[in-house]
């Protein structure tokens, strides 16, 4: 069951980086070779790079991070019933008990919902309203975000099935200690210095140069990352124990 959860996800992974460098090269050859386009290469490039799956990408996650408070708060539930909290032998759980495992659950993962609720209330209209259209750049590289994902979902599928001491935890673990960097980290720097670029502008004047509120947007986002990269070097310092120590894990963000 582990390796079949495992070979699922690695397929996802490779589909996902076959389908969308194959929709961009199709777009871009058939922006050059349509009859009534024949573009250049340049402008096919800039033209299939801003179409309309940005925008539809974005309205179609959003339900991923609703579903995923719940999903998260269902992990937590029967977490909670295996420890022996709930009813007696098993049955259902005693009166109050389902507010106080609520309480629970957005206490210990009160960054994470929050997260998401920022995700669906505030990013959401920013990004298919507000914008109206423009920062197809921008909105793809904070898309990139989601690069790391698949490497914390597996490591945690890795942990429930005691696969700890495995090469490929370790490998994987490594993979994600670098996407989580390049992908969530060093990603805003990057947007700065892309702007800075375009702009004309270096890269320390740019926090000076554009309006305060995209640079606090810009800073609470970052903020949760930190944090979490923080839990991931932890867990990754583990896994260099010597050996007789107990199994290493893998700190990892629940996103």
């Amino acid at each position: 069951m582990a390796l079949d959860s495992q070979a699922g996800m690695i397929l996802l992974f490779g589909l996902g980086c076959i389908f969308f460098p194959a929709i961009f090269t199709l777009l871009c050859w058939g922006l050059q070779t349509h009859p009534n386009l024949r573009m250049e290469r340049p402008e096919a490039v800039l033209v299939a790079s801003k179409h309309w799956l940005s925008s539809a990408y974005t309205q179609f996650a959003v339900p991923y991070f609703i579903y995923d408070i719940y999903a998260m708060f269902l992990c937590h539930w029967h977490k909670h019933q295996v420890k022996g909290h709930g009813g007696d032998e098993g049955g259902p759980p005693a009166p109050g008990s389902t507010w106080a495992v609520v309480r629970g659950y957005l206490y210990k993962e009160f960054l994470m919902v929050l997260h998401h609720a920022v995700m669906v209330l505030v990013c959401f209209p920013l990004s298919v309203v507000w914008r109206q259209g423009k920062g197809d750049f921008f909105l793809g590289c904070l898309l990139m975000a989601e690069v790391s994902t698949p490497f914390v979902c597996l490591g945690k599928i890795l942990i429930q099935y005691k696969q700890q001491h495995t090469l490929l935890h370790k490998v994987n673990g490594a993979l994600m200690l670098l996407s989580f960097l390049c992908c969530r980290v060093l990603l805003f720097p990057y947007l700065y210095w892309a702007y800075g670029r375009h702009a004309g502008l270096p890269l320390l004047a740019v926090p000076l140069a554009i309006p305060a509120h995209i640079n606090l947007g810009a800073a609470l986002l970052l903020a949760p990352q930190l944090y979490w990269f923080f839990l991931i070097c932890r867990g990754a310092c583990r896994l260099f124990r010597p050996r007789g120590s107990p199994p290493p894990s893998l700190d990892q963000p629940q996103d």
